[in-house]
């Protein structure tokens, strides 16, 4: 027992220390620096809110329809560079990875701690938006963590499985890129899944991504909290998780001799 907690506490200790040095040298080299991790999903929600609100002013979403926006595109923007950032953990650290003896899973799990810590330093702007556009509060809100929680689990799962992966199919890392980009549109961020047609609603559930903005968002709009996404979305989140552990365990020989 006590060997498991001093290899829990070693694993724990390097996972803050790969995760401090990503974020120290990310905005060391910026002038900017913690600007630059909000300023893109505030763009692209300054885009979407114009585009729909005063050129098409087609109703989608609920109002404030930018705090609807943000509670979502902020979370995009974890899971998203996560992922992306995941078909480069073992190239990019190849010679880091092979002459150190730490658990590899750690290479991925930085990613999706150090875009959470973004995800998370982005909330003040969050709510700068809420208060600023009226928007009311539940407590519903309570539910925020239970988004968190999922969408590490989710986004770790997804990771696992495609990092290792495109170290044997290079191609791979740009396949991922579309996929992501596909998902983006087919993911309730600028619109809400009860803007889909009827049939299609039940299937939304089938993107886990579905339920995490539904925990994201009930705290400003509780007509947004849908149980089943959220209980379907947990099922897939812990099924990709075991795959991605699974998958990661299998290949991990391989992986560290093809790199």
């Amino acid at each position: 027992m006590a060997r498991k907690g001093g290899r829990w506490s070693r694993y724990r200790h390097s996972l803050l220390l790969l995760t401090r040095r990503d974020l120290r040298v990310r905005y060391s080299t910026s002038a900017l620096g913690y600007l630059w991790s909000i300023l893109d999903p505030l763009v692209m929600a300054g885009i979407y809110w114009f585009v729909f609100t005063q050129v098409f002013r087609r109703p989608v979403g609920t109002e404030p329809y930018i705090v609807f926006l943000l509670t979502a595109l902020l979370a995009w923007m974890w899971f998203n560079g996560t992922v992306s950032d995941a078909t480069r953990a073992f190239l990019r650290e190849a010679k880091l990875i092979r002459s150190t003896k730490i658990p590899r899973t750690i290479w991925v799990n930085r990613l999706v701690l150090s875009k959470g810590i973004e995800f998370l330093a982005s909330l003040p702007v969050l709510a700068a938006f809420a208060i600023v556009a009226g928007a009311t509060v539940d407590w519903e809100l309570l539910l925020f963590p239970l988004g968190i929680l999922l969408q590490a689990t989710l986004t770790v799962g997804v990771a696992l499985i495609v990092a290792p992966l495109v170290v044997f199919f290079r191609d791979l890392e740009r396949a991922v890129k579309l996929a992501l980009r596909f998902l983006f549109y087919a993911s309730p961020i600028i619109y809400g899944t009860h803007d889909l047609p009827e049939a299609l609603q039940p299937l939304a559930a089938f993107n886990p991504l579905s339920g995490v903005f539904s925990l994201y968002r009930a705290g400003f709009f509780p007509d947004q909290l849908d149980w089943y996404q959220v209980g379907v979305g947990a099922a897939m989140s812990v099924a990709l998780l075991a795959i991605g552990l699974l998958v990661f365990k299998r290949s991990e020989r391989s992986v560290l001799k093809e790199i």
